[in-house]
C-alpha cells in the first residue's frame, strides 16, 4: 500500500538500519477520541513508498489501566532494547504517558513501567523521550491545555531503565509564547485555550536543540519550532516566527532515511477519519528547519 492508503494519526518513522526497514507507528484505532482503547498498529516498508502491514504492535493485557484515548506511539532503540511512548486514559484516572519495552523494533510492546510517568494529578499527552549528551534520559510531555488552559511543554529527568522519573518536572513554554499561535474558539465564541501537542525533540548540526510541537495558527491546525541555542533540553527556548507547516497538518517528528536525507512527518487533513501520513523534505538552514519540497509529498 501507498501512505494515502494509511488512515493514522500522530506518525512517527523508525527507520532500523540493521534491517533496511523503517517502521510506522502513530494512533490507529477507529474511534480514537470516544472509542474504547483497542491498541497501536505498524506498518513496515524498505523504501518509504511502499507498505506492508498494519501488523499489532500493542495490544493492552487484561487488568491495563487504560480503556481509552490510545495516543500518539513513539518507539526508540535505547540500552539494548526497544521502548514505546504512548498516551492512555481512564474514566478515573487522568491522562498520561507510560513506557512499553519490547525485543522487536514492531513489538508485541508490553508495559514497563509499573505505572505512568507523567504526575497523577495531571493531564498529560504525547510524551517523547530525549537523551542528552551525558546519556541521561528525559521525557518532554504536554500539560494538557484542557487543564492548564495555556498548554505547556514539559521535561522531567528518568531512571536510567526508563521505569521511573527522578525529579520534578520541569516547565520549558506555554503554548501562548510563540508568536504564530492562536487561542481555540468554540463555536459559540467562548474562548477555550491555547493548545500544546506533539513535542519532538531533533538535535541541531550546529549543536542547537530544535523542539517541534503543535498547536492552532491562523490556518488551523500547524506545527512550529522551538530552538533551545544552549544545546540543553532545559532552555531557554526561542521560538520561529512562523510555523514550519501551517496547512492543516501537524503532530510530527523528523528522521533520515538510509542516504542520510532528512524528512518531517505529519498528519493532514486534522479530521478523522481522512487523517494520513505526509511526508516533506527538509533541510537544516538558519538555525531550523525548512521544507525544500515545495507542496510535494513523497510516497504519495
Amino acid at each position: 500500500m501507498r501512505l494515502s492508503d494509511i488512515r493514522i494519526r500522530d506518525p512517527f518513522v523508525l527507520p532500523v538500519p540493521g534491517e533496511h526497514l523503517y517502521y510506522l507507528f502513530g494512533s490507529t484505532d477507529p474511534d480514537p477520541w470516544t472509542g474504547r482503547g483497542i491498541g497501536f498498529d505498524a506498518y513496515q516498508s524498505s523504501d518509504l513508498l511502499d507498505w506492508s502491514g498494519p501488523t499489532p504492535a500493542f495490544r493492552p493485557d487484561q487488568g491495563f489501566w487504560a480503556d481509552r484515548n490510545f495516543w500518539a506511539p513513539e518507539v526508540h532503540a535505547y540500552r539494548g532494547g526497544w521502548f514505546m511512548f504512548a498516551s492512555f486514559k481512564s474514566e478515573d484516572r487522568r491522562r498520561a504517558t507510560q513506557t512499553l519495552r519490547s525485543e522487536r523494533p514492531a513489538g508485541l510492546f508490553r508495559v514497563h513501567a509499573p505505572r505512568p510517568l507523567t504526575p497523577p494529578d495531571w493531564e498529560c499527552l504525547d510524551g517523547t523521550l530525549f537523551v542528552d549528551p551525558g546519556g541521561a534520559p528525559w521525557l518532554v510531555f504536554c500539560h494538557e491545555w484542557v487543564q492548564v488552559g495555556d498548554g505547556q511543554i514539559c521535561a522531567v529527568a528518568l531512571s536510567e531503565d526508563l521505569a521511573r522519573t527522578s525529579a520534578e518536572p520541569r516547565i520549558l513554554f506555554s503554548a501562548s509564547q510563540a508568536p504564530w499561535v492562536r487561542e481555540v474558539v468554540d463555536r459559540g465564541g467562548a474562548r477555550r485555550g491555547f493548545v500544546t501537542d506533539g513535542p519532538f525533540v531533533f538535535r541541531a548540526s550546529d549543536g542547537g536543540l530544535l523542539l517541534l510541537w503543535s498547536s492552532f495558527s491562523d490556518l488551523g491546525y500547524a506545527m512550529g519550532i522551538a530552538r533551545s541555542d544552549s544545546g540543553e533540553i532545559t532552555g531557554p527556548w526561542r521560538h520561529m516566527p512562523r510555523p514550519v507547516v501551517d496547512c492543516d497538518g501537524g503532530h510530527g517528528m523528523v528522521f533520515r532515511d538510509f542516504s542520510g536525507a532528512l524528512f518531517l512527518t505529519y498528519h493532514s487533513p486534522n479530521k478523522t477519519p481522512e487523517e494520513r501520513p505526509v511526508f516533506r523534505r527538509v533541510v537544516e538552514r538558519d538555525g531550523t528547519l525548512l521544507v525544500v519540497d515545495g507542496e510535494e509529498q513523497h510516497g504519495q
